[in-house]
């Protein structure tokens, strides 16, 4: 017989959600490792979704929504990384000009993206 999702599970989903994003905010980055890893603990060890009364429908929602939160936080927090590595890139590419005297693009992402620093 499969398990059912208990409120408290939910609850307690919810709680690390909300505590994933607080140490996202304050780049507490081993503590949100360790948040991040219990809830996936959590969700491998959910079973179905039964019947929900109106309270339960109204937590799975907000879970809903704080998971959205979160992911557009990450979402923007990863191109705002990758917008950096791509604007120091190009300031670490070197400039170079060419046989008529041309600034020359280089192919590389530079040194310090390279790994070569």
């Amino acid at each position: 017989m499969e398990s059912v999702v208990s409120h408290a599970q939910l609850q307690r989903l919810l709680e690390l959600i909300c505590r994933e994003r607080d140490c996202a905010k304050r780049c507490a980055m081993d503590e949100m490792a360790a948040v991040t890893e219990e809830k996936e603990l959590l969700l491998r060890s959910l079973g179905a979704v039964g019947e929900l009364d109106a309270e339960g429908r109204a937590l799975v929602e907000r879970i809903r929504n704080e998971n959205r939160r979160n992911a557009y936080l990450f979402w923007s927090a990863l191109k705002w990384v990758r917008e950096s590595m791509s604007f120091f890139g190009q300031q670490a590419t070197p400039v170079g000009y060419g046989a008529r005297g041309g600034v020359v693009s280089s192919a590389n992402s530079g040194m310090l993206l390279s790994g070569r620093v």
